[in-house]
């Protein structure tokens, strides 16, 4: 069975699962997942999971993102981007130094409001719901981190571009419409590309078009797992692992792999005075034994 995970440069006008469908027919499995939607007119880096990496998934979606993002002032939609239905348009007054003065004090720490056209559920459903069948509700809030925000175009028609480092569950058009308040206008998401998550990065990320080629890399957990590696140097040792004990804390760090033959088996995350697994990946010695 093909494990591991593909780095995606997503296209516009595909959805996250579209990406997830073609790759569940290139490789032939079932067992594929991405971890983290990208919007249908959004593109950029989608991470997919394939196979037993899809234990990993929370791991990956958890981690920061960062984008490039085209504003467009005066305007309001009802989705928060140029897709959208306007709700209003509004002349504007906005200069090159206001964007850097707003994005400068942007407060790092943003309880942000979640856009009514996303799959958040509230009472069990999803807010796109709420909205398509004009329905009131009140939208959540959640709070979320900007590491960084810089202009990096001028003002054009009243169009500019950012760069933004954030994390995990910021959407960039709610961000986009509270930096216009900010700088007392509207305004919506024109385009969005996802430039990077985690160390995951555009420049090593592949089309479809080339993973249907073979023109791709695919990485195994021990490359994409971001924590201190313990290799196991004995057979009780990873007997007790896999089948998921708790162990004495010898190791001295609060959340780390346990590997065998450059293989991940599990993650391990301290206890109190003991470390107890956070995931196993091999269901039985005898398999891991057998592949040594």
């Amino acid at each position: 069975m093909m494990n591991g995970i593909i780095v995606v440069n997503k296209e516009k006008d595909l959805t996250s699962r579209d990406v997830v469908n073609k790759i569940c027919h290139i490789f032939n499995t079932k067992k594929v997942g991405h971890t983290g939607t990208l919007d249908p007119m959004a593109t950029g880096v989608l991470v997919v999971a394939i196979g037993t990496s899809l234990k990993i998934v929370d791991h990956i979606t958890s981690l920061d993102k960062e984008y490039i993002a085209k504003v467009k002032l005066g305007i309001n939609t009802d989705t928060l981007d140029i897709t959208g239905t306007t709700l209003e348009t509004k002349e504007v007054n906005v200069t090159n130094e206001d964007i850097d003065r707003v994005l400068r004090e942007f407060p790092q720490d943003y309880d942000m409001e979640v856009p009514i056209y996303s799959a958040v559920k509230v009472n069990g459903k999803k807010l796109y719901e709420y909205a398509r069948n004009n329905i009131p509700v009140e939208l959540p809030h959640h709070l979320v981190k900007i590491y960084s925000l810089e202009r990096i175009s001028d003002i054009k028609d009243n169009s500019f571009y950012i760069k933004c480092h954030v994390s995990k569950g910021t959407y960039i058009r709610s961000l986009i419409r509270d930096i216009c308040k900010n700088l007392n206008t509207i305004g919506v998401m024109e385009e969005l590309e996802r430039t990077k998550q985690g160390k995951f990065t555009i420049e090593e990320s592949y089309t479809l078009e080339d993973i249907e080629k073979g023109n791709y890399k695919l990485l195994n957990m021990i490359d994409v797992l971001d924590l201190p590696k313990v290799e196991i140097d004995n057979n009780e040792l990873l007997k007790k692992i896999t089948n998921g004990n708790k162990l004495e804390d010898i190791y001295n760090y609060p959340e780390f792999i346990f590997t065998y033959n450059n293989n991940v088996i599990a993650i391990y995350k301290q206890d109190n005075n003991t470390v107890k697994p956070v995931k196993v990946f091999n269901s039985s010695i005898e398999n891991i034994l057998e592949t040594k």
